[in-house]
């Protein structure tokens, strides 16, 4: 499939012909016990099978080559070249779709961080107990399953689409929006931006964000992670991009030029108020089986701004998004999606398409082009 000059093409897609056969992992980890444990956790269901176990980066890539597993798991700390390197060489000679195993600590949540935006399909925790069907088991084979699933492309510096390219050079499937959304939307640039996301968000957002200048209208964020994880992973984008980058604190003005993240445990909300938007945090209570929740913060966006928003959802499994989209595009919001074929996941932008909550779809790297024309925004992306 084809893809935009400055990417590589989807190289190591979902297999729809797959049918019932065992997902093969290739496990990659210097320590034998946890090699074993993870082997053990892998196999403790049907479904997928631990058809190789390498002690480091030499064996892994061998085994790789040998056996082309549909999954590999990663530890993040070996010997010689690390977890994170091996990463990379994945992501840049061979792209497939890989599960960290991290240890629980600040270091760790940190090299967890830098593993997604470098194209990990996701993490898992090291366990604390040696059950394989205790709950990093579980989480393990769940991750390891939908990681099968996903698309992953490889990783390479891309440029900023130009502010004078036209919007007739931007690939893009449109959709029939009602007449309302028309009237209210036409002519009226957004002044506040919402986004939401699950797995493959972190580079995503690392990507978007990166296509931006930094004085665009307020933007608020929702991905889909633990507590512990959405603190660092602001702070890592405030390093990378220079933006104003902050996990969301309750009652916050949202200003020109802020990007705030919903914590991993709270639910994040925009209100109205007399001098502008302000955030709101509400309680943990899992919406569209999340925390924080895509469909929280797209409806509050609907309620608190109507036309003067435009909504993003982007990469992810399920459906939560779908519905706060719908009422936003229905507000008058414009309303994009992330293309089939840029995401790592295609489910919370099938979804919300298929409810008819997105009026165009667009590879993940001409989102930042479209939003730009949008609120008529001048300047550099960041570096």
């Amino acid at each position: 499939m084809q893809q935009a000059s400055d990417r590589a093409s989807v190289v190591h897609p979902a297999d729809p012909d797959r049918g019932s056969r065992p997902v093969r992992a290739v496990v990659v980890d210097d320590s034998g016990l946890m090699r074993r444990l993870i082997k053990a956790a892998l196999e403790a269901e049907t479904g997928i099978e631990a058809v190789g176990l390498a002690e480091d980066v030499s064996s892994a890539r061998r085994m790789i080559r040998a056996l082309n597993p549909d999954v590999v798991t990663l530890d993040v700390e070996m010997p010689g070249m690390n977890g994170l390197e091996f990463l990379e060489k994945i992501m840049e000679l061979r792209p497939m779709p890989v599960v960290m195993v991290s240890s629980h600590t600040a270091e760790g949540t940190d090299a967890s961080l830098a593993a997604l935006q470098m194209g990990a399909v996701d993490v898992v925790e090291k366990p604390r107990g040696v059950d394989p069907n205790g709950p990093f088991g579980r989480t393990l084979r769940e991750k390891v399953r939908l990681a099968a699933r996903a698309r992953v492309r490889a990783r390479r510096p891309s440029r900023a689409p130009s502010a004078a390219m036209g919007a007739a050079a931007i690939p893009t499937r449109s959709f029939a929006q009602p007449a309302p959304a028309v009237a209210r939307a036409a002519g009226r640039a957004p002044s506040l931006l919402a986004i939401g996301a699950s797995t493959g968000g972190v580079a995503a957002l690392t990507e978007l964000l990166a296509g931006l200048p930094a004085q665009m209208p307020p933007i608020v964020i929702t991905q889909h992670m633990p507590a512990g994880y959405t603190a660092r992973f602001a702070g890592r984008l405030h390093e990378r991009l220079g933006f104003d980058v902050a996990e969301a604190r309750d009652g916050e003005p949202l200003r020109r030029g802020a990007v705030r993240i919903a914590p991993g445990d709270r639910h994040l909300q925009v209100q109205a108020g007399p001098n502008g938007f302000a955030t709101r945090l509400g309680d943990a209570t899992p919406v569209s089986g999340h925390c924080p929740s895509v469909d929280v913060l797209f409806g509050s966006v609907a309620n608190a701004a109507g036309a003067g928003a435009a909504g993003v959802i982007l990469t992810g499994m399920g459906r939560d998004g779908a519905a706060g989209l719908r009422a936003m595009r229905a507000a008058g919001a414009r309303c994009l999606g992330q293309s089939e074929r840029s995401c790592v996941v295609y489910g919370m932008p099938r979804a919300a398409r298929q409810l008819g909550a997105v009026h165009e779809e667009l590879d993940l790297d001409r989102i930042p082009q479209r939003l730009r024309e949008l609120v008529g925004a001048a300047g550099r992306a960041a570096p």
